[in-house]
């Protein structure tokens, strides 16, 4: 089993042979979504506003706002492509494989702070680790995100097992897998608050993962085979 299942909130979406207004436009993008990470690791999320920010960045705060909706979108700029690299995964599974399995193979997936070799990256990771912790409306904003990955999975189970809208088994086996990420999510960030690092982290987390997937299979192994 590999490592990890912990989703960088920073993380881009890839794109094949973009234009140079595409570039340029990903590029701004890029730049902003850093100086916000930048100026959120040395301040806290609470105390940087948009506008400095900006000024940080050479942009308007209109431009700001043109690429991230919202202040909390700054931080999370990476969890659309996560959602829909997860979703595909599933989707695209082999004949025979269940739903739960593709899921864990992807969770398990080395990325992030569990990823991470360089000691400068895992500090990084490691600050970004405690601005989530000490922002009560990025924990926040967090769990409507893992609401809505929940929400999309239950609907492509749903797709897949021709559930009527009214059965709840999509639902629940959708909420127990996400589950899972939640529950490590939230292990991996209190090992790191401990002061536990790669690649002690990574294994005690791949442990724990290891047996979060074992007890759904138990329940879910069955479930949705392609």
């Amino acid at each position: 089993m590999a490592q990890t299942p912990i989703a960088d909130p920073n993380q881009q979406a890839s794109s094949s042979a973009p234009g140079l207004r595409e570039r340029k436009k990903a590029e701004t993008r890029r730049l902003i979504a850093e100086t916000a990470r930048r100026l959120f690791g040395e301040r806290g999320f609470e105390d940087v506003r948009v506008a400095e920010v900006a000024a940080a960045a050479s942009v308007s705060e209109a431009t700001v706002f043109n690429y991230f909706p919202s202040k909390e979108d700054l931080f999370y700029s990476g969890f659309e492509a996560f959602e829909a690299m997860l979703l595909a995964a599933i989707r695209e599974r082999a004949a025979g494989e269940s739903a739960l399995s593709a899921f864990g193979r992807f969770v398990t997936e080395p990325r992030g702070v569990l990823a991470a070799k360089d000691p400068e990256a895992i500090e990084r990771h490691a600050a970004t680790t405690r601005v989530i912790e000490q922002s009560p409306a990025l924990l926040a904003r967090e769990q409507r995100i893992l609401a809505g990955f929940t929400d999309s999975l239950a609907e492509l189970l749903r797709e897949e097992t021709g559930a009527g809208p009214a059965e709840i088994e999509p639902w629940v086996a959708a909420n127990a897998m996400v589950g899972i990420h939640r529950a490590l999510l939230r292990f991996t960030r209190a090992e790191i608050l401990a002061g536990a690092r790669n690649p002690l982290l990574a294994r005690r987390v791949r442990a724990e993962g290891k047996r979060a997937l074992a007890a759904l299979e138990a329940g879910l192994g069955a479930y949705a085979v392609k």
